[in-house]
């Protein structure tokens, strides 16, 4: 589903990705743990198209990303990846469920079908009772939910996690980690975490660890 072969990444004098060779199969929850400065988060952005590699190969959904276009490479991130940051990021003049139609506006889905999504994702996130609230009215894993609704609005085949957990208490961050897999029981999603919080890196069906730029080990 995913395959990137010998990813190298540069900025300035520091190499920050060193040769990375990564797959991930549809439907596999995969975290990838390391030190601050690893690399992890320049990879998870390399991998979902937000950042160009400076050297190596991408694969995903049988589509040569490396290959796309600005315009080719936008639609196709639209249509295929999800993304869950740990600063949500919502609209705050946006309601949730505003803020969770918000993808598919952009890939001029028909609006009555994205609202009919966007509020099922919303009742199965339990935030059935948010849908007319705006962020501040929400706590910060109501926000954090509405985020991943926003992530599976157009049925991406994967959705990149970075650092989900990492504004949440413990309680709210079980919650998501629950979440995850009940998302991929229900939907085969498939997710790649980068993570610092332990419980849920060993939760994954795989844990990758990066030092240094470069994969050391794996799970």
């Amino acid at each position: 589903m995913l395959q990137a072969r010998n990813i190298h990444k540069r900025y300035g004098d520091v190499e920050v990705l060193k040769g990375v060779d990564i797959d991930i199969s549809t439907g596999e929850i995969v975290s990838i743990v390391g030190s601050s400065g690893a690399g992890k988060s320049t990879l998870l952005h390399i991998l979902g198209t937000l950042d160009k590699p400076d050297q190596g190969s991408i694969n995903m959904n049988n589509t040569a990303v490396t290959s796309l276009n600005g315009r080719q490479l936008a639609a196709f991130r639209n249509q295929y990846i999800g993304f869950v940051f740990q600063f949500h990021h919502l609209l705050p003049e946006f309601t949730a469920l505003e803020n969770v139609c918000v993808p598919g506006w952009i890939a001029k889905r028909p609006k009555d079908q994205v609202e009919e999504r966007a509020v099922r994702l919303l009742n199965t996130l339990g935030l059935s009772h948010r849908i007319d609230n705006k962020p501040q009215a929400m706590s910060g894993g109501e926000q954090q939910r509405v985020a991943v609704a926003r992530a599976l609005i157009n049925e991406p085949r994967i959705v990149f996690a970075d650092e989900p957990t990492g504004n949440l208490d413990s309680i709210n961050a079980r919650d998501l980690h629950e979440l995850f897999f009940r998302l991929r029981a229900e939907f085969n999603q498939t997710f790649l975490i980068v993570t610092h919080n332990e419980e849920l890196a060993k939760m994954s069906d795989r844990l990758l660890h990066m030092k240094d730029g470069k994969m050391v080990n794996g799970d």
